[in-house]
């Protein structure tokens, strides 16, 4: 594998990524500096920047955030949330995501995607045609995608299945699910990422599926601004605190914390750090 970015600081061990935050929203704006050092100071390498598509704001920022922190990498999607906002113009999800992908290289995945039936802001049939074309067009650009799904697994799957052509790969991100929707994954050829999530006391059954996931399959994440781990529940997230996801998976998994950095870090490169400077999309 070709060297990354990380690479550049081997004085810092053990090194993590955080592989999924929201560093583009409002919650950062007034503090983004101090939030970038601290975690480069936490001995995270790198992260992965998740966007709405359909914000030009969060566009706006990414300048920036890139200035601030040029290892950071960067993805773009149409959330299940926002799937109404494309209702009456399902032609829309093609041309607003495709612009986002194209605005520069560092866009790396598409994302996040998938299906919410928790909260169900959209409409389930909307949700998952919206859901659909984005699958669709991760496939021909030839780019992972970062997936969301609640409380709607079995129709997640089905349309990864459909519309990714078995060649759609990417990440189920923040993941809460069961060991057979971590097998489903996996069949798929899918990363599966641990949040906060799986450091809550009562989250035994969630690190269970974590010892399940194979080591060259995990990734580690916050989901900043939310779902902070303890001892910083309650707070907005931020990168730095993915060191704290690291040393409760690494403990509850009984692998050395440094080598469970390793191949978290690793796992990161081999999804994200592709080169897009080749791509006729890029």
């Amino acid at each position: 594998m070709a060297a990354t970015v990380i690479d550049a600081f081997p004085f810092v061990s053990p090194r993590y990524v955080d592989s999924h935050c929201h560093l583009a929203g409002d919650e950062f704006v007034a503090d983004l500096d101090q939030v970038v050092a601290r975690a480069r100071a936490a001995g995270v390498m790198q992260a992965l920047v998740v966007l709405d598509a359909g914000s030009d704001e969060e566009a706006s920022r990414v300048p920036t955030l890139r200035a601030l922190w040029p290892a950071l990498r960067f993805s773009a999607g149409i959330h299940p949330h926002r799937a109404g906002d494309y209702a009456t113009d399902l032609g829309r999800v093609h041309t607003i995501v495709g612009a986002a992908l194209d605005r520069h290289e560092a866009i790396r995945a598409l994302g996040e995607i998938g299906l919410d039936y928790h909260y169900d802001f959209a409409p389930r049939d909307v949700q998952q045609e919206v859901f659909r074309l984005q699958v669709e067009l991760a496939r021909a650009r030839d780019l992972p995608v970062i997936i969301h799904t609640r409380e709607a697994d079995a129709d997640t799957v089905r349309i990864l299945r459909e519309a990714g052509g078995g060649t759609v790969r990417g990440v189920f991100h923040c993941f809460t699910g069961d060991e057979a929707l971590a097998r489903a994954a996996l069949d798929l050829g899918f990363f599966v990422s641990f949040s906060g999530i799986a450091t809550f006391p009562r989250a035994e059954a969630l690190r269970e599926v974590a010892r399940f996931v194979p080591a060259d399959r995990r990734l580690i994440e916050t989901d900043s601004p939310y779902l902070a781990p303890p001892p910083h529940r309650g707070k907005r997230n931020e990168p730095a605190w993915v060191a704290r996801v690291a040393e409760v998976l690494s403990e509850a998994l009984g692998e050395p914390l440094p080598a469970f950095a390793a191949s978290t870090t690793k796992n990161f490169a081999m999804v994200f750090e592709h080169d897009r400077s080749t791509s006729s999309t890029a």
